[in-house]
């Protein structure tokens, strides 16, 4: 017989301590010297001496290994020790953290967003409707019996079907173990048994105000996306895989990421969505040659360089919105909206806005508007030897341009000679989830936050608002890869943009939030900019609307009712994908879809019936419409040459302001 034998343990106790206190030392290495170390002096040989790893045999309380063999228990060994520095390395990080927040004034309240009222109504709405809750109870009994019947079943060998299957797109249970591991395939229904559940009982609740309702109806999805369990290591296969399969090792890089996550956000987590270090602005993002021909406090005016030896006679000038950089147009070579319009023939300049600091906080719409709109007109068309030009406004950007439309309107100011929005809003009753943000207790907490921020809303602030708005896609997705699978994520210039926010100034973002998502007041023709008051109705310019049919930020829906608003010849189109997608969709990528119908009737569903789908980019069509507006064809336009002298290199140092 075989000699029983006892492991030779890798490193005794107190080696295993110092190398996983080291580990916890070198997460928090990115704070203050004096206050983290003593913080660590006084944790890490607590949580050491707390949660040793098992022993092996042969040693005082051990568990017996005898049954292993040689590798295995080396490799029970190496995963102790693992599972000790990660505990180490998240310790570390959490006391860094800690120390990062002492000096900080506490949160303004516990409650920013104000859900508590509304979920009180819902929640008393419900208590008064004791036979509707019974009748909710014994659905959700009867969905868990029929769970419990499929699973004996299938246990017996036999073939049953789903209960319950997650949504199309819904990207969590993706792994094959989710279905072909019985325990984990229970999970699964469990979980989305409960959270529809659960959903559909606040969604049927009535006699609530529909705001009031959709607030909570917003973060039980978000309460629900949160308590999912592949968001935990215990109950994520793939998880539970990986951390077996690298003897604990993504567990420690997990914990390695989790503490760099909460260095670069001073304290507060920040989710790496992509490799920030693989990207660099004006280097391989924002490439696209050109010129600053004109600059103030809140715009720089970017001329790109021709491609063609003709261009047409008109310019256009884009505006996009002043939350993000205006780089999304040209991200890379080969999907650059910006160069490809050069490549058409199109003589191509951008507003460039400034990302603001506590000296703009007073800064106001009517700012915007003639700093923004009209001094970016006046240069455009100085530079050109032009008296019209084409406009662009997307998103945000082409609100401000939907004003400035109805301003010049007003004004007999024809300089305009057409006008494209790309994902624009100018009727908000629709305006999607982001309404839940505006009402008047939550603006008076953001008035607070941006005060202590010096005047400004912080760019951190409005990423977690916008990725809160795809949890799942944005925040929970990069979770489990980061942390609980321990990768990196991969490199992706969108998203490197999408983290690349600028800061919003106080008057100006207050007020904005309060007259169009508040009030909607450019749509009821009640909004008064520089002493004129705006009537879309009056705008006769061309328009061309392009709305995208997965967006959340601008829905189509609200989108087409804000073209119904214009006075002049209105054509309308929807993209497939979303609020980016949608928008940037190279014709080379051969992507997605487009629906056109040359009528405008009434409602969007009625325009939906009637249009007709088309394979791939919209672009291509939109550039037939464009250079109809464009006139005759004349000589490019050096950047160089114009009467504004260039006053540095494309993309500028707008851009490059890191909030």
């Amino acid at each position: 017989m075989a000699k029983s034998s006892t492991v030779t343990p890798v490193a005794g106790p107190k080696k295993r301590a110092t190398k996983a206190k080291k580990a916890g030392d070198k997460s928090a290495k990115a704070a203050p010297a004096s206050r983290v170390e003593a913080a660590k002096a006084a944790t890490a040989p607590e949580a050491a001496r707390a949660a040793p790893p098992p022993r092996a045999a042969g040693m005082s309380g051990a568990i017996n290994v005898d049954f292993l063999s040689p590798a295995q228990r080396e490799s029970l060994e190496q995963l102790s020790l693992n599972l000790a520095r990660a505990a180490m390395t998240a310790q570390g990080a959490i006391a860094e953290a800690a120390l990062r927040q002492a000096d900080r004034p506490a949160a303004l309240t516990p409650d920013p967003f104000h859900v508590a009222p509304a979920l009180s109504e819902v929640m008393a709405r419900l208590a008064a409707q004791p036979d509707r809750l019974m009748r909710a109870q014994a659905d959700l009994f009867t969905r868990y019996m029929d769970l419990w019947k499929v699973s004996a079943q299938r246990a017996g060998g036999e073939d049953t079907r789903e209960i319950a299957r997650p949504e199309r797109g819904d990207k969590r249970f993706t792994d094959p173990e989710w279905s072909t591991n019985p325990v984990f395939d229970v999970i699964k229904q469990s979980y989305l048994i409960t959270s529809e559940w659960l959903n559909e009982l606040v969604g049927g609740v009535d006699g609530v105000e529909p705001i009031t309702k959709r607030r909570v109806e917003f973060f039980t999805k978000m309460l629900t996306d949160a308590i999912s369990p592949s968001n935990f290591l215990l109950s994520n296969p793939a998880a539970l895989r990986e951390a077996m399969e690298s003897n604990g090792e993504s567990i420690v890089k997990g914990m390695q990421n989790f503490a760099a996550d909460l260095s670069r956000g001073g304290g507060q987590l920040s989710i790496s969505q992509t490799d920030f270090t693989q990207f660099k602005v004006g280097e391989n993002v924002a490439t696209a040659p050109g010129k600053v021909i004109f600059q103030n406090e809140l715009i720089q005016i970017l001329q790109f360089t021709p491609t063609t030896k003709t261009v047409c006679e008109i310019p256009l000038l884009i505006f996009p919105p002043w939350i993000n950089k205006f780089y999304i147009l040209d991200l890379r070579p080969e999907n650059s909206m910006i160069r490809w319009l050069t490549s058409q023939g199109i003589n191509v300049f951008v507003t460039s806005w400034v990302n603001p600091d506590g000296a703009l906080a007073d800064r106001t719409f009517e700012d915007y508007l003639k700093e923004g709109i009209y001094a970016a007109t006046d240069a455009v068309l100085k530079q050109a030897g032009v008296k019209k030009v084409n406009t662009v406004g997307y998103c945000i950007g082409g609100t401000l341009l939907s004003c400035a439309l109805a301003h010049m309107a007003a004004r007999g100011d024809e300089r305009i000679e057409s006008s494209t929005f790309f994902a624009a809003q100018q009727d908000f009753s629709e305006a999607g989830d982001l309404l839940l943000f505006t009402n008047e207790e939550w603006l008076g907490e953001l008035e607070k936050k941006m005060d202590a921020g010096g005047g400004v809303l912080s760019g951190q602030t409005m990423a977690d608002t916008f990725n809160a708005l795809r949890s799942n896609d944005l925040i929970w997705s990069f979770f489990v890869n980061n942390y609980l699978m321990g990768k990196e994520p991969r490199p992706f210039d969108l998203l490197f943009w999408n983290a690349d926010q600028t800061r919003m100034p106080r008057t100006l973002h207050l007020s904005y939030l309060r007259k169009f998502y508040g009030q909607n007041a450019l749509a009821k023709g009640e909004l008064v900019l520089d002493n004129v008051r705006l009537d879309l109705g009056k705008v006769k310019t061309p328009i061309y609307v392009q709305s995208s049919k997965e967006d959340h930020i601008a829905p189509y829906r609200s989108v087409y009712k804000g073209a119904k608003l214009f006075g002049g010849p209105v054509t309308f189109m929807m993209a497939g994908s979303g609020h980016i997608a949608g928008v940037i969709n190279h014709p080379d990528a051969k992507k997605y879809q487009h629906w056109t119908n040359d009528k405008l009737p009434p409602t969007v569903e009625e325009w939906m019936a009637g249009a007709e789908e088309h394979p791939g980019s919209w672009w291509p069509e939109w550039m037939v419409w464009l250079k109809a507006r464009s006139g005759r064809q004349v000589p490019a336009r050096d950047p160089t040459k114009g009467p504004l002298k260039p006053l540095e290199d494309a993309p500028g140092s707008y851009v490059k302001v890191k909030s």
